[in-house]
């Protein structure tokens, strides 16, 4: 492995950096979030056609860039620095990824040009928070110590699927909810994993609905992040084409897509803290206390310098992480953990550290510490994905490399 970024990647990370400095602002962040879609559509549109950041990782033939998983995960973390709305992990890691992982080739070729010029966006809907439903972090509440957890939901709640007999095209009927779907409320495609087979043949399959299809209800979660957009989603009785073999059960392909969305998300959130971190760098070499700046205390350079290592140790792992791939496990769960923990870490230190005028709920360091909180919730928390990593990786009594 060649640590070093090429001078290629370097310059994606660049030009994306550049862009959105000048076009995603804290107050254009605000604005967007703040509106009916939750997200900048013509900033979406200009940076999928110069950029192609909507299909930087899907391939040529479906009109994407045809880059790899770093470069995706540079794009990332220059979106998760500005906290950018936007639906890149939504619909181009999460719900792309189901698509190329689990769809037929004509299905690939139908739907992924749309996602990749950013013509249409697309959520992955699923049971439960992301965390559990692919597989990220035991559920504390039926496996207080780390045990499998199969991706795609258990045998109960979520959305229920059946076969329509009188369909000849080989409709199915999908009824039920998730509460947790990221870009769920605003996305033009549904990717829903929905349980099907009863207890003897229990499965979970991908079914393809679009979101204008009648007895589809979707509402906007009042999430304490505005930047991450979380739907919940209601299906009553909606005819769906299946993604890919319904007979085959997706549990494994979603486990596998979500250590793809373990490396984005530890990648938005070294953004996070690392731009946290340089905001309040530069805050405490102007705040004056007892006539001097706070930034030349030594218990406060003690802090950021901690905050400095937790930043730097996660973009090292997260970068180690998108190199590996996800057929190695426990590199993208200890990234994501590393990360996540670092984000928290930046984002309480900047509220700190900036004194009373970060009390304010209008300041941008709350941004940054909301983020933070609500990606624990979706996709962590920390300690949990340490534990995943410890049994997969064959540290835990019982436990076998894997």
């Amino acid at each position: 492995m060649d640590p070093a970024l090429t001078q290629e990647q370097d310059e994606i990370a660049r030009a994306l950096r550049d862009a959105l400095a000048k076009q995603a602002g804290p107050d254009e962040v605000r604005v967007a979030a703040a509106s009916s879609l939750g997200y900048d559509v013509e900033l979406w549109k200009r940076l999928a056609e110069q950029l192609g950041l909507a299909g930087l990782a899907l391939p040529e033939r479906h009109g994407g860039t045809g880059l790899g998983r770093v470069e995706l995960a540079l794009a990332c973390e220059e979106a998760g620095r500005v906290l950018l709305s936007s639906p890149l992990l939504a619909s181009s890691v999460l719900a792309a990824g189901a698509i190329t992982a689990c769809g037929t080739e004509e299905q690939r070729d139908a739907l992924l040009p749309a996602l990749a010029s950013g013509a249409q966006t697309a959520a992955l809907v699923l049971p439960g928070t992301p965390a559990l439903a692919l597989g990220l972090a035991p559920d504390p509440r039926t496996a207080p110590l780390p045990g499998d957890v199969p991706s795609g939901g258990g045998r109960a709640g979520g959305v229920q699927a059946k076969p329509v007999p009188s369909a000849e095209d080989g409709s199915w009927s999908l009824y039920g909810e998730a509460e947790y779907a990221l870009d769920g409320a605003r996305a033009d495609l549904l990717v829903v994993a929905a349980h099907t087979g009863g207890f003897p043949r229990s499965r979970t399959v991908l079914f393809v609905v679009p979101a204008d299809t009648p007895g589809v209800h979707r509402e906007r979660s009042a999430g304490i992040d505005q930047t991450r957009s979380v739907g919940r989603v209601e299906l009553r009785d909606v005819p769906a084409q299946p993604l890919g073999d319904p007979t085959v059960d997706v549990g494994p392909a979603l486990t596998r897509l979500g250590r793809e969305a373990a490396i984005a998300v530890a990648a938005e959130a070294v953004g996070a803290a690392a731009q946290a971190l340089a905001r309040t760098v530069e805050y405490v070499q102007v705040r004056q206390q007892f006539g001097r700046a706070i930034g030349s205390f030594q218990a406060v350079k003690h802090r950021l310098a901690d905050v400095y290592v937790a930043v730097e140790t996660a973009r090292s792992a997260m970068l180690y992480a998108a190199w590996a791939g996800p057929d190695q496990p426990v590199p993208a769960l200890l990234a994501l953990a590393h990360a996540l923990t670092a984000q928290r870490v930046a984002a309480a230190e900047a509220i700190q550290l900036h004194g009373g005028i970060a009390i304010t709920w209008e300041h941008d360091a709350h941004l940054y510490f909301k983020r933070a909180a609500a990606d624990e919730l979706l996709f962590g928390p920390p300690h949990l994905l340490r534990a995943r990593a410890a049994e997969l990786a064959g540290v835990l009594a019982g436990g076998e490399p894997r």
